[in-house]
């Protein structure tokens, strides 16, 4: 029987190792990419604005809607906020491809990719 490639990357992301800090970023800001894929669907990516702070946290803006993640040794949190109204959260396994983080919401079968690259320093 053929594993189709979300249920491989659930599996994948369910045996990760809580060692998967080597690859994340220094703090301050970062241009992003923000893919989400739900079920068998292709991702869909646009622009994200990305702060990587103190204590593992990172705030993900695309338009008025936060991601406010913290990264714990191998899940993270997320909470979903428009403004000051929380409008989802849930916990996930993670990993670090490099510089991009990736994580997924099995209940709802949505994978997620932030990519990150660094701004150029102000002149």
């Amino acid at each position: 029987m053929k594993r189709s490639p979300p249920l491989l990357l659930v599996a994948t992301l369910a045996a990760l190792p809580a060692a998967a800090r080597a690859d994340e970023p220094a703090l301050g800001r970062y241009d992003g990419r923000f893919c989400v894929a739900v079920g068998d669907a292709a991702a869909e990516c646009g622009p994200a604005q990305v702060d990587v702070l103190r204590q593992r946290r990172l705030n993900v803006r695309i338009s008025d809607i936060v991601y406010q993640l913290t990264l714990h040794s191998s899940q993270l949190d997320v909470v979903l906020m428009h403004g000051t109204m929380q409008i989802d959260g849930f916990f996930a396994n993670y990993e670090w491809a490099g510089h991009a983080l990736q994580f997924i919401d099995q209940e709802k079968r949505t994978r997620y990719e932030l990519r990150l690259t660094p701004r150029p320093a102000s002149r």
